[in-house]
């Protein structure tokens, strides 16, 4: 990206913090996140862009060791689930592959969804009802990239049963959970994304995912 050296400094550091930005797994260091660096990050996450304003997220904080024990063994369960519909080759390529860091991070954020907040005629929501949990997914990104600027290393957890989480904390619908974060201090970032880096999955070029309309297309001739 030879773009990147013709930048000022400050624009630089942005686009910096999103091109390191890890989804997190091997790389805590077992430690638990400050508490002030914590609502740090947490005040990024809220400072989102939201359909309505209506900032539809609410922040679930479990750090007790034996809360996270008790998820991370229903994870792990998830994650056997999912090995054994696998064949061959690509369950080989799937099990080396860690799926979770809830224990090491030290530190659960379960970040939940709530449709009902601002009242039954949101400006913005009416013909598409899932700006809301878009809402929720860009309180997230901000969380991640402040973390990553903090030091700090996050990681997504995705294999569990919706059911299962929002018993959890205690939340009932339409509140539904969107996913379990793990936070938490680390050794280092690693350069290359894990999928890439045990086989799983390479990333697309930019190329192939933008899409010109035809007459720009046309008049760029």
């Amino acid at each position: 990206m030879e773009w990147f050296n013709e930048l000022p400094d400050d624009v630089a550091t942005v686009y910096h913090n999103i091109f390191r930005r890890r989804d997190v797994r091997r790389e805590f260091s077992g430690e638990v996140i400050d508490r002030d660096m914590l609502m740090r990050v947490l005040e990024a996450a809220h400072a989102a862009p939201s359909v309505g304003l209506t900032q539809p997220w609410d922040f679930h904080i479990v750090q007790d060791p034996a809360r996270l024990a008790e998820f991370a063994q229903h994870v792990g369960q998830c994650r056997d689930d999912f090995a054994a519909k696998l064949d061959g080759e690509r369950k080989d390529t799937f099990n080396p592959i860690r799926i979770e860091g809830i224990e090491a991070a030290g530190t659960g954020i379960v970040v939940t969804y709530d449709p009902t907040r601002g009242g039954t005629n949101i400006l913005g929501r009416d013909t598409i009802a899932d700006t809301g949990l878009m809402s929720v997914a860009l309180a997230i990104q901000n969380l991640w990239l402040a973390a990553t600027a903090e030091g700090i290393g996050m990681g997504w957890v995705s294999f569990y049963k919706e059911e299962f989480l929002a018993d959890f904390i205690g939340v009932e619908a339409p509140v539904r959970p969107v996913g379990w974060l793990c936070l938490g201090p680390v050794t280092h970032l690693a350069k290359e994304r894990d999928l890439e880096a045990f086989g799983w999955r390479k990333g697309l070029p930019l190329d192939a995912v933008v899409h010109w309309d035809i007459a720009d297309s046309v008049a760029n001739d």
